[in-house]
């Protein structure tokens, strides 16, 4: 008896620019996990992005197609169109939030049935040039998509708005995570705090790109406050960006530079949740919030600002405060909300919706939902007003 085995279905995920941040950390997650009897993924990467696409995902299977950057808009379009036409997906997943509408577009164009528009952040202070593009690009969100997705009710109600959200049309697919990976060992942060000269100090973290939106001048004012009250404090920076150099600056003027490390960007941000005491997440806004998820993997107490959605706190030890209490007040927090002991932390993430294994076989299933009614295909673009 001869068994013919059907081949995985491809699916386009159209990531942008490659910055080795939230996004593609949780669409690589996702990629890990997902059953690839069932689904392959072809990842589709600007050309002028910070990082390389990791060989070992090639290893594994994927495509990874490298296309003009979406600030040329007719190259990208046309190169979009022509490989969704000659690999015939019947998925296209585009995973660029406002932006997402130029490549759902040109999916819609190549006569893709299903099109995914999956929405990963929201719009904050701070930021106008940014935030004026996202609202002039709002109301196109959901023209050439025929499915919705967003990694928190947030971001989905915040992109596709109230009544659309009520209406249970937006899937909200969790920035799932391997909570093995994440888990507390007291041997690893011993060593790993001697490694770094920080073994009896209090270690403040973050993890983010350098960018207005991680609000990373204001993470310095509260380190400076809380250095105040105790010297032995240090500062854990992990991440790079466009603002670094700015940060290191202000670092150096207000004398605690040797109390502050830049780590850089890093593909083993694990280890160092384990170094850290207190993870300091002042975000401006935030579609989720995955490290804050990482860090309470981590056994590590989190305080945040009342921007990053609460759908974060999945154990009793994170504090929101607003943005517009003072530095020193969250500096007092942040002394305040230190566990004694990590290792003696009991934290239940058992059934957790963060946990990927969980989320994968939802988005399997969803992927299968889909291809269900791709039939349902639109002959004209659509706007939704509902």
């Amino acid at each position: 008896m001869v068994i013919i085995m059907e081949e995985p279905i491809r699916i386009a995920q159209v990531i942008g620019k490659l910055k080795n941040g939230g996004v593609e950390s949780v669409i690589y997650n996702y990629y890990r996990n997902i059953d690839h009897n069932k689904f392959q993924f072809d990842f589709y990467i600007d050309e002028d992005s910070d990082f390389e696409f990791p060989q070992r995902f090639i290893d594994m299977g994927a495509g990874c197609f490298i296309i003009p950057p979406y600030q040329k808009p007719f190259s990208y379009m046309s190169e979009l169109i022509k490989d969704f036409k000659e690999n015939k997906y019947d998925i296209v997943h585009v995973n660029m939030n406002t932006l997402s509408v130029f490549s759902l577009c040109a999916a819609w164009i190549a006569g893709v049935p299903v099109r995914i528009n999956h929405n990963h952040s929201t719009a904050g202070k701070g930021e106008a040039k940014r935030n004026l593009m996202k609202y002039i690009l709002k109301p196109f969100s959901k023209i050439f998509a025929t499915d919705f997705m967003a990694c928190s009710e947030h971001a989905g109600r915040w992109l596709f708005g109230n009544h659309f959200f009520d209406k249970g049309n937006v899937t909200v697919l969790n920035n799932a995570i391997d909570f093995e990976k994440f888990q507390f060992n007291s041997d690893e942060r011993t060593k790993l705090r001697q490694e770094l000269g920080i073994d009896d100090y209090f270690v403040i973290g973050h993890i983010g790109r350098f960018m207005q939106q991680k609000n990373h001048t204001f993470l310095v004012d509260i380190f400076n406050e809380v250095h105040k009250i105790n010297p032995k404090t240090f500062l854990m920076l992990i991440g790079d960006g466009e603002l670094r150099n700015e940060i290191m600056h202000k670092v150096e003027s207000l004398g605690l530079s040797e109390y502050t490390m830049f780590v850089g960007a890093t593909s083993d941000v694990a280890k160092y949740y384990q170094a850290m005491d207190i993870l300091c997440f002042p975000s401006l806004y935030e579609g989720l919030g995955m490290v804050a998820i990482e860090a309470q993997a981590c056994n590590l107490p989190v305080v945040a600002s009342t921007e990053v959605p609460g759908d974060i706190k999945i154990t009793p030890y994170v504090e929101f405060i607003p943005l517009d209490r003072s530095a020193e007040f969250w500096a007092k927090k942040i002394i305040e909300s230190k566990l004694p002991n990590r290792s003696k932390t009991q934290v239940n993430l058992l059934n957790c919706s963060f946990d990927i294994k969980t989320e994968c076989k939802k988005l399997e299933n969803f992927y299968e939902n889909c291809l269900s009614h791709k039939e349902m295909i639109y002959e004209i673009p659509r706007q939704i007003h509902s």
